[in-house]
């Protein structure tokens, strides 16, 4: 709710049509989370050291992807963040700093060791990276808006990181998180 208020400072038409789509990409990332909760319920158990013991745990690993890829903004999702730029400056720094896009990198470096035990996470998110990093490469070429282009800019960083994720070193993936936040919160101030 706070998103979608921000998102529509303007109160014009082209902003509503932003923030609602920020907003509905932004809850079907809640809906799988809070799903991937609630199968963790179901199976009776929190512990994160005992994940690997039960072979039903592929739904919650299913949940948690694409809760990441939605909260992260990756190519199916990736529409949310350019359009958020309709929002003031201000509150695109911190959209493209700390919130909203890096929530979905940090669950999956949160979850990377679970994760990267199933053989097809690394090539499933490989490929989208690379198609999320190329994507908004070639959009930000043909875009006039200088927020927007920052905000592809953004995209594709989150690609570099999800590729640095799928090649097995989330400790670069979380240090380039962190550079690449102060470099944007810096670059709207």
């Amino acid at each position: 709710l706070v998103s979608f208020c921000l998102v529509i400072y303007y109160q014009n038409n082209k902003s509503l049509a932003a923030g609602m789509l920020t907003v509905l990409m932004n809850r079907v990332g809640d809906c799988f989370i809070l799903g991937g909760i609630c199968m963790m319920i179901i199976l009776g158990h929190w512990n994160m050291l005992c994940l690997w013991e039960f072979d039903s745990f592929i739904f919650v690993n299913l949940f948690i992807m694409v809760a990441g890829m939605t909260k992260s903004a990756q190519i199916p999702f990736g529409s949310w963040l350019p359009a958020a730029m309709a929002a003031p400056t201000p509150v695109s720094a911190l959209v493209h700093s700390s919130t909203l896009v890096t929530a979905g990198v940090f669950l999956f470096i949160r979850f990377f060791y679970y994760l990267n035990t199933y053989y097809w996470f690394s090539v499933f998110m490989m490929y989208i990276s690379i198609m999320t990093t190329i994507m908004s490469g070639i959009c930000a070429l043909y875009e006039c808006d200088m927020k927007k282009i920052i905000a592809l800019s953004t995209l594709s960083q989150l690609g570099v990181m999800m590729m640095s994720l799928s090649l097995g070193m989330p400790m670069l993936a979380l240090f380039h998180l962190y550079t690449h936040a102060m470099f944007k919160a810096l670059l709207f101030i």
